[in-house]
């Protein structure tokens, strides 16, 4: 079996690789495999809407199965990808079949890191895929004592919809606050204050030590100095790039696929979304990006690049949370040890904006319920990076 084009990943990346490709006239042929059995949905309602169980699965849909029909594409379901051979432009499946293709998409994105000793627990786990959502949601009916290792994003929006279903939710980090990574202390500290308000409980510079079962059922989290009482615990402690099917496949992997500016990691082989690290010339740097809106374009920009037209991709960072009657939206970074000024401050409406500068230059704005305010702000962001762009050039003439 060969395809003009096969994208090994189902989600909103490799979805819209297949959708642009579509859009631009390209005529040959396209297999999408998915290691879920469903088909491509989106995952920010994941820790929301579906987990909250205000929307049914087939909501979080990313397209109708009309709109995927009208690709004429192949899309098959349940399928794993195994093994790539660069040379031979092949990839095996779990199936048992081997695939040849003309260009390849790589855009299988992550997987939850685990804790070995606490697989096997009944109400310990993670969230990642739809079934995790529906299997969650199923747990937080009726449960009385919830725990959510990891303050990151993922952690603090389902701490906020587990509040929805009544619990009690205690979030442990070993971080002095949440979501620090993404935007720094002064921020973290209103979220903070944002989930206290609503009655969750922190223990942060906190480490889990163990997970207490009772008859091989969750019963508490042990943190030292006291066990922590649950019926419920999420562990949300990052992910890693599922790139364990190509560790023989001779391509350059370096938490992700290791890409150049144009996406591409190998004469005809590409990466999209969580998965990709990329080298972006602004940062003199590869990076990666886990976000939504990354996986969308830079999917429009690898099937760009798929049909010739050799594109860097130099996006600036941007991801949104909502948690409670708050969104919270994040163009660029909040780099350690940034200077945050206030741009806006409307507390009587529960807004504001600020923006970080580091070394003299902005690297990113976070609006709360202003998303008009992040929106302009951004050009700050853009402005910034082509003045620097142009201080580098004259130093290097």
């Amino acid at each position: 079996m060969r395809s003009d084009v096969l994208i090994v990943g189902a989600a909103a990346a490799g979805l819209t690789v297949a959708e642009t490709l579509r859009r631009k006239g390209f005529a040959g042929s396209i297999r999408m495999v998915g290691d879920e059995p469903h088909p491509p949905y989106d995952r920010p309602p994941l820790s929301k809407q579906v987990l909250a169980g205000e929307w049914e699965p087939a909501r979080a849909a990313l397209r109708s199965s009309d709109i995927i029909d009208a690709l004429d594409m192949r899309l098959d379901l349940g399928v794993k990808a195994t093994a790539l051979n660069e040379i031979d432009h092949t990839v095996a499946f779990d199936d048992g079949t081997v695939s040849e293709y003309g260009s390849l998409v790589i855009a299988t994105g992550l997987r939850p890191r685990q804790l070995p000793d606490w697989e096997g627990i009944h109400g310990v786990q993670s969230l990642h895929s739809l079934s995790d959502s529906l299997r969650l949601r199923e747990q937080l009916t009726g449960a009385r004592d919830v725990v959510i290792v990891g303050a990151g994003v993922l952690g603090c929006e389902m701490a906020a919809t587990a509040r929805k279903f009544g619990a009690k939710v205690t979030i442990v980090d070993p971080l002095p606050s949440p979501m620090l990574r993404v935007v720094g202390e002064a921020l973290g500290a209103r979220i903070r204050a944002l989930h206290e308000s609503h009655g969750v409980d922190f223990r942060l510079e906190t480490m889990v030590r163990d997970i207490i079962a009772d008859g091989g059922r969750v019963a508490g989290v042990d943190v030292g100095d006291e066990v922590i009482p649950a019926d419920t615990v999420v562990v949300s402690i990052g992910s890693s790039p599922a790139t364990g099917w190509l560790e023989s496949s001779g391509l350059e992997l370096a938490d992700g696929v290791v890409c150049d500016a144009h996406c591409r990691a190998a004469e005809d082989v590409y990466a999209a979304g969580d998965v990709a690290r990329w080298y972006d010339k602004h940062r003199d740097a590869h990076v990666r990006f886990e976000n939504r809106t990354n996986a969308s374009e830079q999917g429009m920009l690898v099937a760009r690049n798929i049909l010739g037209e050799e594109l860097e991709y130099t996006p600036i960072a941007y991801f949104w949370t909502d948690q409670y009657d708050v969104k919270i939206q994040v163009y660029g970074t909040v780099p350690d040890g940034a200077t945050v000024e206030t741009i806006d401050d409307e507390p009587e409406r529960n807004r504001f904006l600020v923006r970080a500068l580091s070394d003299g230059r902005v690297t990113g704005v976070v609006g709360w319920n202003n998303p008009r305010g992040v929106r302009m702000a951004r050009q700050e962001i853009v402005d910034s990076e082509l003045a620097r762009q142009e201080s580098r050039e004259t130093r290097v003439r």
